[in-house]
């Protein structure tokens, strides 16, 4: 487990890339606080699981360029990043998927309690991803 938020933060996302969620999840509260973009807030680990899931069955995404910016206090960090994707599977509401490309900024807030990451709230332009995809 990571001693400190910033090296919790860069393994959640090590994790991400290497297409582990589990690992990603065993950095997690029970009752983590999944603040979707543009989107509803999810509370649990289970919920958390389901949506990594979704997603990778919609998408295929790798981070470059993150930077990890830690509070003082370690109780809370930010993140930005550059996402890298693929649009594979049409997600409902959205456009229709057919293997579209993206690459996008995007950053993360995140909360720490007891050497775990409590909260997670990600942001990207939504509008943007839509016109890299497609949309009409």
């Amino acid at each position: 487990m990571p001693t400190n938020a910033k090296n919790l933060i860069e393994s959640y996302y090590a994790a991400f890339n290497a297409g582990q969620p589990r690992a990603m999840l065993d950095l997690l509260t029970d009752d983590v606080i999944h603040d979707i973009n543009q989107g509803a807030r999810e509370t649990g680990r289970d919920k958390f699981a389901a949506f990594l899931d979704h997603m990778n069955i919609s998408y295929r995404e790798r981070l470059t360029d993150i930077v990890v910016m830690p509070g003082a206090d370690g109780t809370r960090a930010a993140a930005e990043f550059v996402v890298h994707g693929e649009y594979l599977k049409t997600d409902p509401g959205l456009p229709e998927a057919r293997g579209q490309r993206y690459v996008l900024p995007a950053g993360a807030f995140f909360d720490i309690n007891d050497g775990r990451i409590a909260r997670v709230t990600n942001y990207y332009n939504l509008q943007d991803w839509l016109r890299q995809v497609g949309a009409k």
